[in-house]
């Protein structure tokens, strides 16, 4: 009995993470224990969060540039003023949030390209950030330390944690009626606008779904860090948008996998261990990264080829 393309195309994230994990178990083995796969995925729920950040602001077709730039500030914050002033730092983020809404309504209102707009937000934040931080250090607070080390048994905390937003943010988008609605925004939003939906509010929606998952894998990464630094996740802006679609996501159509950009973000971040464990020098894993991300796009392609023929 034949896989069909499609049914293939949406194992495909499970089937890269589930390669990459088999031959790192096989080159290290004593990573095989709750000890080795908890230091595996240290670092994949802010990188997750990340990434459904990205996937948000890609439903509705756009790009954001700047959503590492934004986690560095978002870090910034709460190795600063939440630790030492709580409400000040609350405060601030709920900015950040709403900062992040109303660029969704300046692009839409004013019909600006989303790639210039976060660009230029990107030197926003990085500016910002170094303003709150100048340099590395602060602290996090205790309560957020204690959530991102708590030790569940049987299975890391990150792990869990993973799978409950995965499954979260699958529902919202893509089993609620409103989910369907936002969704149809990127995909067709003629008929969205037909049916009455505002367009202006479902993007404005978005975006601050968006900026909520960016202050959360800003304080999931001080969290684990324990201190902060403006340019601490200045990479996440390329990740996020790799995990989106190793994830199965597209840049057009509204045509996302919330569970799919998870795994993707989970790969990546077993990338770096699958490459050091394999001596790859650090000079050469971000290319090496690129390379297993242009290998998953070509069979994505062949997959769609294999549909298209149908």
């Amino acid at each position: 009995m034949s896989i069909s393309p499609r049914l293939f195309r949406s194992f495909l994230p499970a089937f890269s993470l589930s390669f990459i994990l088999i031959a790192i178990f096989y080159l290290q083995p004593r990573t095989v224990s709750y000890f080795g796969v908890n230091l595996l995925f240290n670092l994949a729920l802010p990188i997750a969060f990340a990434t459904l950040a990205q996937m948000c602001i890609i439903t509705v077709n756009d790009l954001d540039l700047g959503i590492g730039a934004f986690v560095g500030v978002v870090a910034s914050i709460g190795a600063t003023l939440l630790n030492d002033t709580p409400l000040l730092g609350v405060l601030a983020l709920l900015a950040c949030i709403l900062a992040y809404a109303a660029l969704g309504a300046l692009i839409h209102l004013r019909q600006l390209p989303s790639i210039v707009v976060t660009l230029g937000m990107s030197f926003f934040w990085l500016g910002l950030a170094l303003m709150i931080l100048p340099r590395p250090g602060g602290s996090s607070p205790v309560w957020l330390r204690e959530i991102m080390t708590f030790k569940t048994p049987w299975v890391p905390f990150t792990i869990i944690a993973l799978f409950v937003v995965a499954i979260t943010v699958h529902w919202l988008l893509k089993s609620s009626a409103y989910g369907v609605i936002l969704r149809g925004v990127g995909g067709n939003p003629t008929s969205v606008e037909r049916a009455g939906w505002s367009l202006l509010k479902s993007k404005v929606v978005m975006y601050t779904l968006a900026g909520c998952f960016g202050v959360l894998s800003g304080l999931a990464l001080i969290g684990l860090t324990t201190s902060g630094d403006a340019n601490i996740a200045l990479r996440y802006t390329l990740l996020s948008i790799a995990g989106v679609i190793l994830g199965g996501g597209e840049f057009t159509g509204g045509r996302i996998s919330p569970i799919g950009a998870v795994l993707g973000a989970m790969t990546l971040t077993l990338t770096g261990s699958f490459l050091a464990f394999l001596k790859i020098s650090p000079d050469w894993q971000i290319g090496a990264q690129g390379g297993i991300l242009i290998i998953v796009l070509a069979l994505r392609a062949l997959i769609n080829r294999a549909e298209s023929s149908k």
